[in-house]
């Protein structure tokens, strides 16, 4: 009996990439392997046609379902929500808009069936047709991933990558609210293979990750695989503090000495606002894990369905 493939494709206002999308991977089918290939398209609360798109793609082929939200959820719920309704053996994400080559899954489903691999994920070795300023973020952000985090986040990770029913169910088991999926995948571990790829452009459309989102999304990382930023505060507390006790007893010494208490004052609006600002710092980084807290504990579902084929 041949294996099943599931591929869970998250899609926001892709009305025109999806079909494209679909006709793409299959004409290359049968190059892909042997195995059943079922696709599952999840719309996350689009406001084109994308919807529309998805019923007739299901109408048109039985093997072709789709998920709709009842809002915008986003990319990480998509991803979950595909994760949970997909039925393979092996489960693969892809991006709608063609950004992860489909001529890579060949490769990809061997390495799985060798049975060396129970994971093959993808990374970019360039960043070309990206802002100068975005690439050299983004490479600063997994630098810091790696340095602060115990996951494992490469350099250029897709979410772009193919597992086994295991690794799926372990990341399932992961059931928290605050999703960051490139650190999820790398802290469940198994034997993962690299794959690298070229940067490609969009096939159509727009991207929708804009620079403040892709910024709102790396906080979101680092506080969800790592507490060093609490360490930190607490580190940097600790100096000023130290700082500001040491420049108290310049302060008595010089007023004793010279007995000219005003002078300097400049000097110490300048360190109270440096202190203030550090203060301010360390209750942003502790608010940031608060809010995760809290939203954590209210048990929010990940997504709601609206309708389903």
């Amino acid at each position: 009996m041949k294996k099943l493939l599931s591929i869970v494709v998250p899609c926001y206002n892709e009305e025109v990439a999806a079909p494209i999308f679909y006709k793409t991977v299959h004409d290359m089918e049968s190059q892909i392997g042997d195995v059943d290939i079922e696709f599952l398209f999840v719309d996350d609360g689009s406001k084109d046609g994308t919807l529309n798109v998805l019923k007739e793609l299901h109408a048109q082929e039985e093997r072709v379902h789709y998920v709709s939200f009842s809002r915008n959820f986003g990319k990480e719920a998509g991803i979950f929500a595909g994760l949970e309704k997909a039925h393979g053996d092996y489960v693969v994400i892809m991006d709608v808009d063609l950004q992860d080559p489909p001529a890579l899954l060949p490769e990809m489903l061997d390495y799985l069936e060798s049975g060396e691999y129970e994971c093959v994920a993808t990374r970019r070795v360039d960043r070309k047709g990206e802002p100068p300023i975005r690439s050299f973020f983004a490479r600063q952000f997994y630098k810091i991933m790696n340095k602060i985090s115990s996951a494992d986040i490469v350099d250029g990770a897709r979410d772009y990558q193919m597992m086994t029913r295991k690794v799926v169910d372990a990341i399932l088991s992961m059931g928290e609210y605050n999703r960051f999926s490139k650190g999820i995948f790398g802290w469940v571990g198994f034997r993962r293979k690299w794959i690298e790829f070229e940067n490609v452009e969009r096939v159509a459309g727009e991207t929708k990750w804009s620079f403040w989102k892709l910024f709102v999304y790396a906080i979101d990382g680092i506080v969800a695989f790592s507490t060093a930023p609490l360490t930190m505060a607490s580190v940097f507390g600790s100096i000023m503090c130290l700082t500001a006790f040491l420049f108290i007893i310049v302060i008595i010494v010089r007023t004793l000495i010279f007995g000219d208490p005003t002078n300097g004052w400049p000097s110490m609006v300048c360190i109270i606002l440096l202190v203030s600002g550090i203060q301010l710092l360390c209750l942003g980084i502790q608010g940031q894990y608060l809010a995760k807290t809290y939203l954590e504990s209210k048990k929010r579902p990940i997504y709601i369905v609206q309708e389903e084929e």
